[in-house]
């Protein structure tokens, strides 16, 4: 049976690897790459009926959980196996709670990672032999609102959202995304709608319960419409 398969991370050489690893599992799929979070969402933009997504979790721009979460969201249908050099209970546990189907640590050779993908394209759930039952907390009921507020948003929103986040200002965000202020702010209200947020340092605090690094959060003071 021939799969679609979509393999998302910033490093080409460790993507070429998991490319090659995918493929060797599944010998007659269908394969595409990407490199960053709007790459993904061109891609599944053109192709919503993939059958597996392999998503770095470190991924610039993504915030952590937030990218899966959105994914999770917007294509329900779509399993999801995320990638990461942090494989320690903590994050696998996070990564389940917020929809993955399956985690491959970036360790992990290629004979485990072919396994992992078949597994996951069966219906499995599948996670590190190293991962144990014992949760090391439970995952922030606030985290999980978030997360499905999040879905909420358009393809459009989610890349505005990154970009707030990131700390871009709304000409910057405008310039990026070639459009004008006008629409930026549009989105940025629709945002806040969905989020439940007041203004925009809330939106990006909001963010704060999906991402790795607090820090990576770089919350602006707010513009005048």
């Amino acid at each position: 049976m021939s799969y679609r398969v979509i393999i998302v991370d910033d490093h080409p050489l460790y993507r070429a690897a998991l490319t090659s690893a995918v493929s060797a599992a599944c010998p007659t799929g269908e394969f595409h790459e990407a490199d960053s979070v709007e790459a993904m969402f061109e891609r599944l933009e053109r192709d919503p009926g993939a059958d597996l997504l392999l998503l770095d979790l470190n991924l610039p721009g993504a915030h952590g959980f937030s990218a899966l979460a959105y994914v999770r969201g917007s294509y329900p249908q779509l399993p999801v196996i995320v990638v990461s050099a942090m494989d320690d209970a903590a994050t696998i546990h996070q990564a389940l709670a917020f929809g993955a189907q399956g985690f491959l640590s970036k360790s992990a050779d290629a004979v485990s990672i072919g396994e992992c993908v078949r597994a996951v394209l069966r219906g499995e759930l599948v996670v590190p032999q190293s991962y144990t039952a014992q949760r090391p907390q439970a995952t922030d009921a606030a985290a999980l609102d978030v997360a499905e507020r999040l879905a909420e948003l358009t393809p459009q929103q989610f890349r505005v959202f990154t970009m707030l986040c990131s700390g871009r200002l709304n000409k910057q965000i405008a310039h990026e995304l070639k459009v004008t202020e006008a629409t930026v702010k549009a989105h940025m209200t629709a945002i806040m709608r969905k989020l439940g947020a007041a203004n925009r340092t809330q939106a990006v605090l909001l963010a704060g319960h999906l991402t790795l690094n607090p820090d990576d959060l770089k919350p602006q003071p707010e513009e005048a419409d």
